[in-house]
């Protein structure tokens, strides 16, 4: 199979990576030598980066923000992250970082994030995000067309 990197995975190329059901955003790459660490395995760090490059595709997507106009668009802040590390990772792996919505309240969200490779979950990251208006001076609420995305595409039922 030809991995598209960094492309949006259909449900499809996402079985053929392992991923038994599909997630509403999939996003494969392989792992670089500047990611490792002396010990050859994958720096911890590298999950991190890779766990955004994925929110920030997903946030785009969804339309939550273009990251284009800071004078309309939510400022986007993580208020918790929690990150398990469930099996090392080596150089040339290629991966695959699943990225959903699993619950909201008025002004935030939850989102879980998984990397697969080989068909094994290697880390898992879940984390509150919080939408603040422009100018930083207090919460946003999220916006219908967003909500509508969360209950249609990530399938997460009212609060």
């Amino acid at each position: 199979m030809t991995v598209p990197y960094l492309t949006p995975l259909t449900p499809e190329q996402q079985r053929a990576f392992g991923v038994a059901e599909p997630w509403p955003l999939a996003l494969s790459d392989r792992v670089r030598f500047s990611e490792l660490d002396p010990l050859n395995h994958v720096n911890n760090v590298a999950y991190l980066i890779w766990f955004e490059t994925a929110r920030v595709t997903y946030f785009k997507h969804v339309g939550i923000s273009r990251y284009a106009d800071k004078t309309v668009e939510p400022r986007i802040v993580i208020r918790r992250g929690e990150i398990d590390w469930l099996q090392e990772m080596r150089a040339d792996e290629d991966y695959v970082i699943l990225t959903k919505v699993v619950a909201y309240r008025s002004t935030s969200f939850t989102m879980k994030q998984e990397i697969v490779s080989g068909g094994t979950t290697r880390a898992t990251f879940s984390c509150v995000v919080v939408l603040l208006q422009p100018d930083g001076s207090g919460r946003m609420p999220i916006p219908q067309h967003i909500l509508d995305h969360f209950h249609e595409v990530d399938g997460v039922s009212q609060p």
